[in-house]
């Protein structure tokens, strides 16, 4: 199998500035999946326990004179440390503005699949390798990998890639991540589980609870993808709680709970600067999904090259 690109400028912003924090965010190791016209990264996809999360992109996002050969229908999937490889994009990044004459960027900057011969192994070992080539020298940093998955590994992973992709019915769009992370924060101080429902009316309504106290926060009225319903008049006037219990009996709305951790986590996803959230509760409330959107710079529609979501694993109540 081989692998060979060059990484863009606008690949490297992507990356070191951007999406390398935030996955580092969802946790220490990911899969690398590459094919032959995306690279995706991976978090949790083959456990249950834990915050998935899928970014994906287009080759064109990030790569140039992109080569990928494998018998497994030229995919390769590892891996990887997500942390050493945004340490070795940065690095990167430093030796081309300090050494960079007045060569592109593509030029500067490849990365491929190798194996090399680690001190004190007898086998070699799979690297991710980064060279950079600067005006008067050329650096190479290894990312070690593990070993490339096999056809049936490949096979599961690509298999809870595709269930992975399933959106729920309806998702509204939460304007201000801040102000629900804010929120988090001072929950964390009061429980550990989450109660989440969302209404087909736009409304996201968050509750945490213990012997001692209730504490809880609603987003109203707010755009809604997908089935959506007209509130009645008749509850307008309630209060949070049971205006949301009395949308969950009619159906028009569903609960789920989950880990708070779980829920500030994906909150840091907003390190990768996305430009519209939207939270939705997949069908028998499997999971709760987060969806971030990013736009073509400069522009409100859909940038397709670019995606990302989260899963969070829901609790028995």
């Amino acid at each position: 199998m081989k692998f060979k690109a060059f990484l863009t400028e606008s690949g490297v912003g992507l990356l070191e500035r951007r999406f390398l924090p935030a996955l580092d965010k969802m946790g220490k190791v990911c899969h690398l999946l590459l094919t032959r016209d995306h690279a995706i990264f991976l978090h949790n996809l083959l456990n249950g326990d834990g915050v998935q999360s899928i970014a994906q992109f287009c080759k064109e996002a990030l790569f140039d004179d992109y080569r990928i050969s494998s018998q497994n229908e030229d995919k390769i999937a590892f891996v990887i440390d997500v942390s050493l490889l945004h340490r070795a994009v940065r690095s990167s990044v430093s030796i081309c503005s300090e050494f960079g004459g007045g060569g592109a960027p593509t030029d500067r900057l490849q990365i491929k699949l190798v194996k090399k011969l680690s001190p004190n192994c007898t086998q070699p070992m799979p690297f991710l390798t980064f060279e950079t080539k600067g005006y008067k020298s050329a650096v190479i940093q290894d990312v070690p990998i593990s070993k490339p998955l096999s056809r049936a590994q490949l096979l599961e992973l690509q298999a809870a890639l595709n269930m992975a992709q399933d959106l729920p019915q309806t998702l509204v769009q939460v304007p201000n991540l801040n102000q629900l992370q804010n929120f988090v924060d001072r929950m964390k101080h009061v429980g550990d589980l989450l109660n989440v429902s969302i209404s087909k009316y736009g409304d996201l309504h968050l509750q945490i609870s213990t012997t001692l106290i209730t504490l809880g926060a609603e987003f109203r009225k707010m755009l809604v993808i997908g089935d959506k319903a007209q509130e009645p008049l008749e509850d307008q006037n309630l209060s949070a709680q049971t205006r949301s219990q009395r949308a969950i009996l009619r159906g028009d709305a569903l609960s789920v709970q989950v880990s708070v951790r779980h829920f500030s986590k994906s909150l840091q996803c907003h390190l990768a600067k996305p430009d519209c959230t939207f939270y939705g509760i997949a069908p028998q409330g499997v999971c709760l999904t987060v969806i971030f959107q990013f736009f073509i710079p400069g522009t409100r529609q859909t940038d397709k090259s670019i995606s990302l979501h989260c899963r969070l694993p829901v609790l028995d109540p």
